[in-house]
Parts: C-alpha cells; sequence; structure tokens
C-alpha cells in the first residue's frame, strides 16, 4: 500500500487548520486521499470543537505512519508539532514560526525516506516567520534549500482551469523583473517543466508557449529589447534541444479558450502575469505545484486568509486539489520508478 500524504501546520493562525478538517470530513465525497497532519494536537481539537466538526483525531508517530491509510476511513491521523504560544485566530505570533517550519522540516524528510508519499503544504504568513529569523521568500525557495538545490533550483507551477503557468521570475518586485530576467532563467524553467510534464504527468511531448514580457512582445523593439535579445534567443534555444517551445507571444492573446488549446504550459515572465489568468479561469481550486524536487510537493494557491481563520467561511476546494494533484504525481514517479 502507498504512503499517506503528510499535510503540513502553515500559519496556526489562519485557515490551514480549518481546511484540514474540512477536507477530512469530505474524504468520502471528495474521495480525498489519506494524509497525516503534522501540527499540534491540542491546538486542532480546540479547532474542530469551534467549527463544530466531529472529526475523531489519532496520534500516530514516525514508526507507525504506514497505519495512517486504514485509520483515514475514521479519524484523521495527526504527527505531533507542538506549539510554543497559545494560538488566537486572525493574529499571527513569531513565537509560533519554529513549530511552522519544523512541520515542514519533518514532513519533507519523512517524504525523502518513502514514509510520506509527498508533501502538501498548508499556507505558511511569511511576515511572522521573518520575524522569527526566516531567511528565504517563502515555501518554494525553502523547499530547494532543504534539497540541498539552490533558491532557483526549483520551478513554481501553477495548475487550474485547464491552465498551467510557471515563472521566470517568482517573488520580485515588478520594476526588478527586466532586471532578474536572462535568458539561462528561460531555459531552466522550461527544460525543468518540460521533464515534470513528461514524468510527473505522462505528456509525452509537451508543448511550451513562451509568453512575452511587454505589451504587443515588444512591438520589434519600439516597447523594449527583452523579447529581441532575451526570451527569443531562450526559445531558439530550446526548439534547438528539441523542446516544443514557441513565443515570445503577447501576454493579452495567450490566455483565451483557443490559445489554451495549443499548448500544455506557459512560461510567464513574473508573478501576475502567470497568476492572474490562473486564479481568474479558477479562484477555487487552483494547485501550486513544485518542479525539480526530489520529493513531491503542492499547496493549495492561496493565503492564510486570516479574517476567515475559525469562522467556517473557509472553503478546502483548493486543499483537496493539492492532495489529488499529490496523490497522481506520487503514483506516476512510483510507476515509472523515479521514486
Amino acid at each position: 500500500m502507498a504512503a499517506p500524504l503528510g499535510l503540513t501546520m502553515g500559519e496556526p493562525a489562519g485557515i490551514g487548520g480549518d481546511i484540514a478538517l474540512k477536507a477530512w470530513t469530505q474524504r468520502e465525497t471528495a474521495q480525498v486521499p489519506p494524509f497525516v497532519l503534522l501540527d499540534d494536537p491540542a491546538r486542532i481539537a480546540v479547532l474542530a470543537a469551534r467549527l463544530g466538526l466531529d472529526v475523531p483525531l489519532r496520534i500516530v508517530t514516525e514508526g507507525d505512519l504506514d497505519t495512517a491509510n486504514g485509520l483515514f476511513a475514521h479519524s484523521l491521523p495527526l504527527l505531533p508539532v507542538e506549539l510554543t504560544a497559545p494560538v488566537t485566530q486572525g493574529r499571527p505570533d513569531p513565537a509560533n514560526g519554529p513549530a511552522v517550519i519544523q512541520s515542514i522540516d519533518h514532513a519533507v524528510a519523512l517524504a525523502r525516506r518513502g514514509a510520506l508519499a509527498g508533501v502538501v503544504t498548508n499556507p505558511i504568513q511569511k511576515s511572522a516567520l521573518y520575524a522569527c529569523g526566516f531567511r528565504w521568500p517563502g515555501h518554494t525557495e525553502y523547499l530547494a534549500h532543504l534539497a540541498g538545490l539552490p533558491d532557483d533550483g526549483t520551478v513554481m507551477l501553477l495548475e487550474g482551469g485547464g491552465l498551467r503557468v510557471v515563472l521566470a521570475t517568482i517573488h520580485v518586485a515588478v520594476k526588478d523583473v527586466p532586471a532578474c530576467l536572462t535568458a539561462d532563467a528561460i531555459l531552466h524553467v522550461a527544460r525543468v517543466t518540460a521533464a515534470a510534464l513528461t514524468d510527473d504527468f505522462g505528456i509525452t511531448r509537451p508543448r511550451l508557449a513562451v509568453a512575452a514580457l511587454n505589451p504587443h512582445a515588444g512591438e520589434d523593439g519600439a516597447m523594449g529589447r527583452e523579447e529581441i535579445e532575451i526570451i527569443a534567443p531562450a526559445v531558439a534555444a530550446l526548439q534547438a534541444a528539441g523542446i516544443d517551445a514557441t513565443g515570445p507571444f503577447p501576454a493579452d492573446t495567450l490566455f483565451h479558450a483557443g490559445a489554451r488549446a495549443r499548448y500544455d504550459a506557459v512560461v510567464c515572465m513574473y508573478h501576475d502575469q502567470g497568476l492572474i489568468p490562473l486564479k481568474t479561469l479558477d479562484f477555487d481550486t487552483g494547485v501550486n505545484i513544485t518542479l525539480g524536487l526530489p520529493f513531491v510537493r503542492t499547496s493549495p494557491d492561496h493565503g492564510t486568509a486570516l479574517s476567515l481563520a475559525g469562522t467556517g467561511q473557509a472553503s478546502a476546494s483548493s486543499l483537496i486539489a493539492a492532495l489529488h494533484a499529490a496523490s497522481r504525481i506520487a503514483a506516476r514517479r512510483r510507476e515509472n520508478g523515479s521514486t
């Protein structure tokens, strides 16, 4: 039997606990893959009572994770990660930052050993982590660090609404994007994406569309030369390497239904260029998938939603989609022997 997935704590004052509990209550109707929650049992018990959810909790240890699949049908398996400070919904406390990081570290270590099939991360509150010394821009870069890769060694893929986007630059201010954009960065993102679409998604001949940076793809240099000097040479190099890449295409004509039928993923030049169309198409069930890691990692494509924490109003749809995506990728890796 396949190992369960590991679901991390995320920001304790956010909606991570809410949606984890809701996902378990929808395990039958939404066919949720079995998961183990790495969190504080006392916090989760209090939260379940507050939300009025009947969720029996079952404490597990590293040594009996193989029983979690059987337990999941009638209880939520919990691998304890103790918090330092009391939790006030909607008010992150940096004192709990080390436990948030510990939850991630532990899940990754177990996934790398094969005790977990993959890691699904609940949203973190970056400001609270920065206050306790966390020095990475976000999950993606920190997971690369845990895998022994450089910060830019992985690729962020967002999937939802029949669209997949990857980002040549990620957590970069818009004003800094042109200086950060290089042909090497585009080549790296495209190569990792093409390999993952084959290995993890089963697409034999992936088709990549590459977005332009400037309006009208630069209008032959009149609106910027990045397309001429950086993006087009990268596309040519990808084609020379046998990757089905085309572009650069103006971003304003790249995401309508007809255009989406012509590619399997879009290489976007900056964060919002990819996330705005994806969240417009599918705000509720978008999934963040990290490519290039030696373990499976997915995440719901939303933040901590502090104002909804503990209210029962947060939807678990994106988390459930992330759990399904992680399960599918883990199964494919088992089939092709890559894990």
